[in-house]
């Protein structure tokens, strides 16, 4: 299974989990069933709010699931329909939130506790 964590800094399972999907700068891939480790640039970083493409932002790279402070309803909702479970940090860094995984204890996101945009009052879950 390969699941993504969207970062500020690519410091491997040491690595903080990034608060927002869309504008995270990187993601970080771990891959469970062969412990490898791999890098994606964000290529669509610098998208308008509510405008995000996440296989645009994967760089067309497949991943099973994603863990990840928050993320926008629209982005949610491309990645559900391509089958990508999207999952609510609870650790401040990947080796954290993947022992979590594992243990099947990370909530999984939902419309509802999605980010309502990124001003004073837009209402983000996290």
């Amino acid at each position: 299974m390969k699941i993504c964590f969207p970062v500020q800094n690519d410091k491997g399972v040491e690595s903080a989990v990034y608060n927002h999907f869309g504008s995270a700068p990187v993601f970080v891939v771990v891959d469970t069933d062969t412990n490898g480790i791999a890098s994606i640039n964000n290529r669509d970083q610098h998208h308008t709010h509510g405008a995000c493409n996440p296989m645009k932002a994967l760089d067309d790279q497949k991943v099973d699931a994603i863990v990840v402070g928050g993320i926008g309803a629209g982005a949610l909702t491309r990645l559900n329909q391509m089958g990508i479970t999207v999952h609510r940090s609870q650790g401040e860094t990947i080796r954290e939130n993947l022992s979590m995984f594992k243990a099947n204890s990370l909530p999984v996101l939902t419309v509802q506790g999605c980010c309502g945009g990124h001003s004073n009052d837009g209402g983000c879950a996290h």
